[in-house]
């Protein structure tokens, strides 16, 4: 037996299943692109120079040959087309769709950074004339660019102090007394993590030791898959996703589409009228995860309801021992938060915007002496801030072009779909794209900057509420659970081994339906009692 051998075989035996540091992310396996991805990586580049080429000089684009200024919804692209004539600004549009196919080619395909991209459209967007410089680069310093980077102190802030790994460990060791109430115990714990965390990867990094140590103690360790650890990852999958549906601050996508929708109606959409619709939504959907997979998909054997190992839990109070008594910083960080999320579920009342409360609330936790948390324990990842940059870039695009209205009026001329169409065919039709493109799309920045404005110009088109087709458009952004390559989650906790892509479809499709659907039902019943939606889907009341 040579020593390589003996090494590995030596790892098997010492590996502690309990120990929570054999799980940090950084510990985990990484996954390999497949050959498809590999293909795509390569092909990314060229496709997207080609794709310009074609749409900006070659492929004469019907629609975009006769644009009636009537038909423009817009403000700033009727004062372009003012500006620069029908000549003009037909080819500012040309321009502004061959930019965003390419940016889509190569954001698809990840053939390069998506903050590099970010960066290409938006200086391409600045020398092909679409957009003046100023307004282009202003984008860096849109306001949810500053409430994302400002949410980022915050969230280090619970991390940094410990109050997010404290509070999931006590969570679960007080109440998670059996294999069904710990299912139970991780809901609320993500529920809670949500509302103060918007990065869903940070939530995953914090609760996957916690959740792979119980799947430990009840059977799933050392490669042996059992349905107590299929179940306890992919509800925190689903959990970890869907929870950040409940808030609008609960991603940057989220914050994205609100930006979109604001700009459209020349409002905003407010934390609390956001919270107050999902918040209900997003709760029956996690207990619903939990019946679907205890009940259909993932039942527990007898014997996996008992822990497999004696004294297991044990391991977990070791662990929020060592992290002592709560400390006067973590008191402080509670209380700033929940101050924090006073304030923004309540801004439709005061009016101050939730960027304000969480620069007040950033400004007061990186105080010196009397502060929270030191920049240098503050993770905001710049990466997403550019990539988010170059999203808001191409909004502002959109904005000054009336790209996505003008598509969509040539798209249903063409297809001889006139104003009588209902509010219902709309409404099924643009929330099932935007819950099943998750399926092709791994992000949910992208996915928001595509379908978002495609609602407005298809409620404007039609005389619709933009609120009423927009926002519930925008409430489907989170359901990126079913593929590893959905979402960054879903990516790491398919390192975990724990389950098979198999089972995270099955599982996952039949939670997108059960979405699709308790939305269009909302749409009908909540959503319409909110005003969200004044008629409901059908019109049945």
């Amino acid at each position: 037996m040579n020593s390589s051998v003996k090494e590995q075989e030596h790892e098997k035996e010492v590996f502690d299943p309990l120990d929570m540091q054999n799980y940090r992310v950084e510990k985990l396996p990484k996954r390999s692109k497949g050959k498809f991805e590999k293909w795509l990586a390569v092909a990314g580049v060229p496709l997207a120079i080609i794709s310009f080429i074609l749409l900006a000089f070659v492929i004469r684009i019907p629609f975009l040959s006769d644009i009636d200024p009537e038909r423009l919804i817009s403000s700033a692209a009727k004062k372009a087309y003012a500006t620069l004539g029908a000549e003009g600004f037909m080819r500012t549009n040309i321009m502004m769709l061959a930019i965003f196919a390419a940016a889509l080619i190569l954001w698809i395909t990840e053939a390069i950074p998506n903050y590099l991209t970010s960066l290409i459209i938006i200086i391409s967007l600045i020398l092909a004339n679409v957009l003046p410089e100023k307004e282009a680069l202003a984008q860096l310093g849109h306001p949810v660019m500053w409430l994302n980077i400002m949410s980022f102190v915050l969230a280090s802030m619970l991390v940094a102090t410990g109050v997010a790994k404290r509070f999931a460990l006590w969570f679960i060791i007080k109440f998670g007394k059996s294999a069904s109430s710990i299912f139970i115990s991780f809901i609320l714990i993500n529920l809670v993590l949500s509302a103060f965390i918007s990065a869903t990867t940070a939530k995953a990094a914090i609760l996957l030791p916690i959740f792979m140590v119980i799947a430990s103690i009840y059977g799933a360790h050392s490669g042996q898959r059992n349905n107590f650890g299929r179940s306890i990852v992919l509800q925190n999958l689903l959990n970890i996703n869907i929870g950040a549906g409940a808030f609008v601050t609960g991603s940057g996508a989220n914050l994205l589409a609100a930006a979109l929708i604001g700009g459209a109606i020349g409002g905003k959409v407010f934390f609390g009228d956001w919270m107050m619709a999902m918040f209900p939504i997003m709760v029956g959907l996690m207990f619903i995860g939990y019946l679907v997979a205890m009940k259909i998909f993932f039942p527990l054997a007898p014997g996996e309801r008992l822990p497999q190992i004696e004294g297991g839990m044990d391991r977990l109070r070791e662990e929020l021992k060592k992290l002592g008594k709560i400390d006067i910083q973590e008191i402080k960080s509670i209380i700033l938060f929940v101050l924090i999320l006073g304030f923004w579920a309540t801004d439709r009342l005061h009016g101050i915007s939730a960027t304000s409360v969480a620069f007040v609330g950033a400004v007061i936790a990186l105080l010196p002496r009397i502060g929270i948390v030191n920049w240098n324990d503050v993770d905001v990842p710049w990466h997403l801030m550019l990539f988010s940059a170059g999203a808001y870039t191409l909004g502002s695009g959109f904005d000054f072009t009336d790209l996505p209205s003008i598509a969509v009026n040539a798209i249903f001329d063409q297809m001889g779909i006139g104003n009588e169409t209902p509010f219902w065919i709309l409404y099924v039709l643009l929330t099932g794209v935007m819950v099943f493109s998750a399926l092709l799309f791994q992000s949910k920045t992208m996915r928001a900057m595509i379908f978002i404005p495609i609602a407005i110009g298809v409620a404007n088109r039609f005389g619709f509420s933009v609120i009423s087709l927009a926002l519930p458009v925008a409430f489907m952004i989170e359901h990126v659970y079913v593929l590893p390559f959905n979402s960054k989650p879903a990516a790491l906790l398919y390192e975990t081994d724990q389950y098979s892509i198999s089972d995270a479809f099955k599982f996952g499709i039949t939670m997108m339906i059960i979405a699709w659907l308790l939305i269009i039902i909302a749409g009908e019943t909540w959503f319409r009692f909110l005003g969200i939606t004044p008629n409901g889907v059908f019109g049945l009341f």
